[in-house]
């Protein structure tokens, strides 16, 4: 990981991806455009251009013409730029994101992650950007590490700018602290999910009567049907988007496997059986569209304080954090926030320049991830070196947009969270097959089948519903014959075979595992 580490310990200074969005609209303006020559059609220096950007988050912002006012003009004088942001809900957004790619909807730069990304930019949903990123966004080339870049690749050529944030992957058991000391229980003895004295407290009689006495849904474990994905973490899914296909993160021979039907996975899926049985988990959760706001206990991926600043007041509660598991950067990890610029975009130029600036200029960084200034936030003084938040209103998702490390912190904690974040970036554990991305396209239709397959399973097996099943094991027998009838083993073979070509080419990939 030596690339990666020389980058943050350049200071972690500009960095990352942002979603932007509109095919390139224009309006005629006194400003200067910014940079010269375009890659598509060139922005003249008259005009000034106006990208729409479509991410995900909680919704549009009530206050968002305010927020325009204030973004645009310095956007406009900065590289003649303005924006137009959609902020699709978190219920709406796969139906959203899947019409917009597959009917080329009208937009700049689209947020998406490891789920979508290889079979989108395979259709020719996105803009091949690997050229043009040094000639029109070097400062942004620059301070992502190589690693990063490596990790966007499909069939070699970059798509998308990762967003440097927890780009490796964490994961912590999440405790309402008063919740957990109800239930008799210290969370930082647990060594895995599977411990019995965290089944022991998540049944407890102290447990469910906290959760009463405070007005609580009586479940200690609340799931919806976005479900348990985390269970898989340790696993490198190739960029394929098929969850039930992959290689284990630490596996020097690189051997691609059935994940569900793994031994370490089978325990997980038997444990969320256990607990759906017995009322730990909501028994609606293959079905329940939208997450609980507050929960118990529940596994985020994070870092440490995140605790403190993020889910604790996100509940209203003071929370606690226990890691569960490695630390690991893969393709995965990295691809969990991408910002692609459509193949139909008419000033990439300009897109470019807009991800360079909302990653490096540190104001405009601080009006996305916190909203309207004078309203959701303000600096704490001259120096800027502290933003102090008004309140919580601001609905956009702030790990779509951009770097966590020119975020201006919060006046509230004496600490930058983010100093844990690049921490745990530069020690992480490198995938076996970090910089791998499957090409999909011989076994594409398969693979689409499969997909579609295994999704249709994932609410209720990693929920612990099991519909008319008794058991996970039984479901999953089910969903792999299914799969095999369109072609699973193909795609397993075929993955394999491109396995073996890249630990073969790289060496090294394997040995930094061990």
């Amino acid at each position: 990981m030596k690339r990666l580490n020389k980058v943050l310990a350049f200071g972690m200074a500009g960095a990352m991806a942002l979603s932007l969005a509109a095919c390139g609209g224009t309006t005629s303006s006194g400003s200067t455009s910014g940079t010269g020559e375009t890659a598509g059609t060139t922005s003249s220096s008259d005009e000034v251009v106006t990208l729409k950007w479509v991410m995900v988050g909680n919704g549009q912002p009530s206050n968002y013409d305010a927020w325009l006012e204030q973004i645009n003009p310095y956007l406009e004088d900065k590289i003649g730029v303005n924006i137009d942001v959609q902020v699709v809900s978190w219920e709406a957004w796969d139906q959203r994101r899947s019409a917009i790619v597959n009917t080329a909807g009208e937009y700049d730069i689209l947020f998406t992650n490891t789920n979508t990304y290889t079979n989108d930019v395979g259709i020719g949903a996105f803009l091949d950007i690997t050229d043009l990123l040094q000639e029109y966004a070097p400062d942004l080339w620059a301070s992502i590490p190589e690693d990063y870049w490596d990790a966007c690749r499909v069939n070699g050529q970059i798509y998308a700018v990762p967003t440097m944030k927890d780009s490796s992957i964490s994961q912590y058991v999440v405790w309402d602290k008063a919740a957990m000391e109800a239930a008799g229980y210290d969370g930082s003895t647990m060594k895995d999910l599977t411990d019995p004295e965290l089944t022991a407290a998540l049944s407890s009689q102290g447990l469910k009567d906290y959760l009463a006495e405070n007005n609580y849904d009586d479940t200690a474990w609340p799931l919806s049907s976005s479900a348990a994905t985390y269970l898989t973490f340790q696993y490198d899914t190739m960029g394929a988007g098929l969850i039930a296909m992959g290689v284990r993160y630490d596996d020097t021979e690189g051997k691609v496997v059935s994940i569900f039907e793994q031994p370490d996975i089978v325990k997980y899926l038997d444990l969320l059986r256990e607990w759906y049985n017995d009322g730990i988990i909501n028994a609606d959760a293959n079905v329940k569209g939208e997450d609980n706001s507050y929960k118990p206990a529940a596994v985020a991926q994070g870092w440490p304080k995140a605790a403190v600043t993020t889910w604790g007041p996100n509940m209203g509660v003071e929370a606690v954090a226990y890691k569960w598991g490695p630390t690991i950067i893969s393709n995965d990890s990295v691809r969990g926030s991408l910002n692609c610029i459509s193949n139909n975009c008419e000033h990439p130029d300009k897109a470019l320049e807009f991800l360079q600036l909302v990653n490096t200029d540190s104001y405009v960084r601080d009006l996305l991830y916190y909203g309207v200034q004078g309203d959701n936030w303000d600096y704490t003084d001259d120096t800027k070196e502290w933003v102090h938040k008004n309140n919580a209103d601001w609905s956009m998702a702030g790990y779509t947009q951009g770097s966590f490390f020119t975020v201006t912190p919060t006046d509230d904690f004496d600490f930058n969270q983010y100093d844990e974040v690049a921490k745990l970036n530069e020690e992480a554990e490198p995938s076996v097959l970090l910089g791998f991305s499957m090409d999909t396209t011989p076994v594409a239709d398969q693979l689409a089948q499969c997909i579609a397959i295994a999704e249709s399973y994932k609410s209720e097996l990693l929920t612990g519903a099991c519909g008319q099943f008794d058991t996970p094991e039984e479901m999953v027998d089910e969903m792999v014959a299914e799969m095999n009838q369109v072609g699973f083993q193909e795609i397993m073979a075929e993955a394999q075979r491109q396995v073996d070509e890249f630990l073969a080419a790289n060496p090294a990939s394997s040995e930094s595992a061990e």
